[in-house]
């Protein structure tokens, strides 16, 4: 008896062990929605105000030799942000 109620538990086990593998899987779409709504909006806003403040940084930068610098501060990385990032991955967002 006791062997046939191990064989069972060992065959549940197997039969339901993967279960929490299918719920590793979450639906991700509120963030994928909320990318899309609100922070792509935003980004591509602080890419405008970044590009006009590079512009008037840029006698400065360049007299100080860190225009590529302050270009990827400013202009790229809230491009990339906008534009290249994956919808609803948040992870390069700084």
């Amino acid at each position: 008896m006791k062997n046939k109620l191990i064989l069972v538990l060992c065959a549940f086990t197997c039969c339901f062990g993967d279960v929490s593998n299918s719920r590793a899987s979450v639906d991700n779409s509120l963030e994928v929605v909320g990318d899309l709504v609100l922070v792509r909006p935003g980004c591509f806003a602080v890419t405008l105000v970044g590009t006009a403040i590079f512009a008037v940084a840029l006698p400065f930068a360049a007299i100080s030799g860190s225009v590529k610098s302050t270009a990827d501060t400013l202009v790229v990385h809230p491009a990339e942000a906008t534009f290249t990032r994956p919808l609803g991955d948040f992870s390069t967002l700084n």
